[in-house]
């Protein structure tokens, strides 16, 4: 079930804190694994900010996970950590407000269909899209999440899901082949297709280094899952 990530509670469904540091690529479920986390993490990053992402150890969680796949990309967790810590919660409170909920002038509208559709388009084709694709891999909205469907949250949250179930040894091969053709879908009709102009108006539109930070992260990151994932061909 696609739901909000609460805070309060915010342990990985997988916890990779006790993996040694070695070389995932020939390791596709456990890289799943450290993918979900990343997805997770890095959906919980686009939530107002708070003090529990600290006190819940966020972007320590975010580099491990990382540290499992990327090493660079790992190290800019660690920075976006930093950066988090030496602004102040008001700023980035401040910040965060500028650049997505507006509600004049906002900076980097989180929405699939405003990139896909046109500027002022939310709940167009892109988000009925998308909905059908949480469907197809029976997912639903959580209703305490208020948001459109074609949110960034929700679609990472969805990507978490997806690598999740990947990442389980016990996933016959019938599931794991529709699962992975289903990520791949949706990384290449969706997120793949706006995250570059959705973090390059927030890396533009920012007034802190933290947001500056994780629209870069956030964007290596999918790109290079989407370079891993082959285009599906469809029927």
């Amino acid at each position: 079930m696609v739901h909000e990530p609460a805070l309060g509670s915010l342990t990985p469904a997988f916890c990779l804190t006790g993996i040694c540091m070695v070389d995932l690529r020939n390791d596709t479920q456990r890289r799943h694994l450290a993918k979900a986390d990343v997805y997770r993490l890095l959906s919980v990053c686009y939530y107002e900010p708070e003090a529990a992402f600290v006190e819940e150890d966020v972007f320590g969680r975010l580099e491990r996970a990382l540290s499992l796949l990327d090493v660079e990309q790992a190290a800019a967790a660690r920075a976006l950590g930093g950066y988090f810590l030496e602004t102040s919660l008001e700023n980035l409170r401040i910040d965060y407000t500028r650049l997505f909920l507006g509600p004049y002038n906002t900076r980097s509208k989180p929405y699939a269909s405003v990139y896909l559709e046109g500027s002022n388009i939310v709940m167009g084709d892109t988000t009925m899209a998308a909905l059908a694709l949480y469907r197809e891999g029976g997912f639903t909205i959580d209703e305490a999440f208020t948001e459109v469907p074609d949110h960034v949250i929700v679609e990472m949250e969805f990507l978490y899901l997806l690598n999740a179930r990947l990442g389980d040894a016990l996933l016959d091969i019938a599931d794991r082949d529709q699962l992975s053709a289903l990520k791949c879908r949706f990384l290449h009709e969706h997120l793949g297709r706006w995250i570059v102009p959705f973090t390059e108006a927030m890396r533009t539109g920012t007034g802190t280094e933290f947001y500056r930070q994780l629209s870069v992260l956030t964007r290596d990151f999918v790109l290079a899952d989407l370079q891993e994932a082959p285009a599906v061909q469809r029927p």
